[in-house]
């Protein structure tokens, strides 16, 4: 992995994605969503100050555990201007973050589950099948595929019919 000397504060895009393992467009579409920042040079090219570099890093870990870019920016938000997440930030956004990946766990542990017990049959029944209808309630009370049609309300406004 290249090395950046010390007495150089700031890096070209080749050289954070060199340094940070991201690609260029990775690092390019990070800055347009306001993940990281940049300065131009007289000549247009983008400068990424030392503190890109942890910033990198904080997003790319974050990715890897499935939590999403809005999340990420949101928290990169919170830290005073341009301070790099550290130690501390990481344990209290991991902990915040837990219990949202401990219910997605949840639901694709339910879904992996029905999957397993569908494939068998192979039907996807409209009237029972968890996954082409899930939490179905009016099909309880019926069966069969409906079209309830719309009807207009005493001041001509459309409404749905409830059944």
């Amino acid at each position: 992995m290249p090395q950046i000397p010390e007495k150089i504060h700031e890096l070209t895009v080749g050289q954070l994605s060199a340094r940070s393992g991201a690609a260029v467009s990775a690092l390019h579409f990070y800055e347009s969503k306001g993940l990281i920042s940049s300065r131009r040079t007289a000549g247009n090219q983008r400068r990424y100050g030392r503190d890109a570099l942890r910033r990198v890093a904080f997003v790319r870990a974050a990715q890897r555990v499935g939590i999403p870019l809005a999340t990420i920016r949101n928290a990169l938000a919170e830290l005073p201007e341009e301070r790099t997440p550290n130690h501390e930030d990481w344990a209290r956004l991991s902990g915040a973050w837990r219990s949202e990946l401990d219910e997605r766990i949840t639901q694709l542990s339910r879904l992996r589950d029905h999957l397993t017990d569908c494939i068998g049959c192979g039907c996807l029944s409209l009237e029972t099948c968890v996954l082409s209808n899930p939490d179905d309630v009016i099909g309880e009370r019926m069966a069969g595929s409906r079209l309830l049609p719309e009807r207009r309300n005493g001041q001509g406004a459309r409404e749905k019919r409830r059944v």
